[in-house]
């Protein structure tokens, strides 16, 4: 049983595929950390838009209040599914989804969120959204897609794109971590861009000298993770293609939400889109204090999420 100090795992949920899928494997991931799981879905009143003699804007509310209410029910019951002894925590609130998910974050270990939603969370990660938790949060972000979620998860290694940042040193720490949860390998990608192929001496110091920084950027981690079998793969291209390639055989790959190099603007940009569109299984997107980091300060703009009993917020 996790102890309520514990962070939670935090997942979005809209009644969506997607959704359902993102809930089961956020279920998975708490119950591998043996963490309470907090489901959470926000909503908003239209005022406008709807006639008077229709609905009034009460009944309007609680009808959306009790959908809401009703895809946590069936969220908790998908959750159950997966890990019958985890600590299920659900939040409803009327609110904007960024300021809510950014509170939340503060204090979780991990946000999950289905790529494509129908409510408040629609596009979560490939709009406006996303840029903003990508500009204000510090906390880990994984988003499914709803025909990626196995139960028990598919067999593969965590896959990690690397360029030698802060971002990236992050990831790795992450995709370890994931790689030791899950018994499973890792498989360690670097890619860099330089003449054309063709077995041309600079070529070959350029490939060479990229295997030594990436292994230098595993050295650290090996001793801590001695348990974890590592694959290192350094290739001429393009970082988007590369990692999709490497993904279609993998549980999970693990990027930095900024890098430098092949993986600048991995989450803002185009090769982030590409990922969160076409991988072939989950994506865990790291901020760079993500690996490790402490437990937040409680303030009032991010209060702790309280994992002791099932509630709701008005």
């Amino acid at each position: 049983m996790a102890s309520s100090g514990r962070r939670p795992i935090v997942v979005g949920v809209d009644g969506s595929r997607s959704a359902v899928s993102a809930v089961r494997w956020a279920a998975d991931a708490a119950r591998l950390r043996d963490a309470p799981l907090a489901i959470v879905h926000c909503y908003t009143v239209p005022t406008a838009g709807y006639p008077d003699f229709v609905t009034t804007l009460h009944e309007l509310r609680e009808g959306i209040r009790a959908r809401g209410e009703q895809w946590l029910a069936e969220a908790t019951t998908t959750a159950r599914e997966v890990g019958p002894n985890l600590r299920v925590h659900t939040e409803l609130r009327e609110a904007q989804p960024v300021p809510l998910l950014l509170a939340m974050a503060h204090d979780a270990q991990l946000v999950v969120l289905g790529s494509h939603g129908l409510g408040g969370f629609t596009g979560m990660l490939l709009g406006s959204t996303a840029q903003a938790l990508a500009a204000h949060g510090n906390t880990p972000v994984a988003v499914i897609r709803h025909e990626l979620v196995s139960t028990p998860p598919a067999p593969g290694p965590i896959v990690v794109g690397l360029d030698g940042s802060p971002a990236s040193e992050t990831a790795l720490g992450l995709a370890f971590e994931e790689a030791r949860l899950r018994a499973t390998g890792l498989t360690a990608v670097r890619v860099w861009r330089g003449p054309m192929p063709g077995g041309s001496a600079e070529s070959g110091l350029r490939d060479a000298e990229t295997r030594r920084e990436l292994a230098h950027q595993l050295d650290g981690w090996r001793d801590k993770y001695p348990e974890v079998a590592i694959d290192q793969v350094t290739v001429r291209g393009r970082p988007a293609p590369t990692l999709l390639r490497y993904a279609e055989h993998a549980q999970l790959v693990v990027v930095g939400s900024r890098g430098r190099g092949g993986f600048r603007g991995l989450l803002l940009g185009s090769t982030s889109n590409s990922l969160l569109h076409h991988a072939r299984c989950p994506v865990l997107v790291a901020r760079e204090s993500s690996a490790g980091a402490p437990a937040a300060e409680h303030s009032e703009s991010a209060p702790a999420i309280s994992t002791e009993e099932p509630h709701d917020v008005k």
